[in-house]
């Protein structure tokens, strides 16, 4: 799964998903693409779900781009603790998603196979997603 090798801080705010994605909103490797709908956070294993049903579907032909990436740390308290005693440690890593994002491409496929391939990964999202192609195929 996918997680940094190291990072400036341990342990991340929460914060708040506000607004439109600025960059990551037009196709840039493949010709098709899953486009995020709705603002959310994507754990890696929900990107590595994602990611073995598409090259599933695929059967191993074809090209695959993860345009997004886990940097942010989600820390928890263990079970049965009382609240105090400072913040829990980190537990798994999350990608903040702004609506606008396009998160998968696909490449050397056809367009039937990438709508499938992508109904199958947006299954496993928590989020609405869109399938996009470039102009033309």
């Amino acid at each position: 799964m996918l997680s940094p090798k190291k990072t400036k801080y341990r342990k991340a705010h929460k914060g708040r998903i506000h607004g439109k994605a600025q960059a990551g909103t037009t196709l840039n490797f493949g010709a098709f693409g899953l486009k995020a709908q709705s603002p959310n956070r994507i754990t890696s294993r929900q990107i590595e779900a994602a990611r073995r049903a598409i090259t599933r579907h695929m059967k191993r032909q074809g090209r695959l781009w993860i345009r997004i990436f886990p940097d942010v740390p989600v820390s928890k308290k263990p079970l049965e603790v009382r609240q105090g005693k400072g913040k829990g440690s980190p537990e798994f890593w999350v990608c903040r998603v702004k609506p606008g994002r396009i998160m998968f491409e696909l490449d050397g496929v056809s367009r039937e196979i990438a709508e499938a391939a992508f109904e199958l990964a947006s299954a496993k999202l928590p989020l609405e997603t869109k399938f996009i192609a470039r102009i033309g195929e």
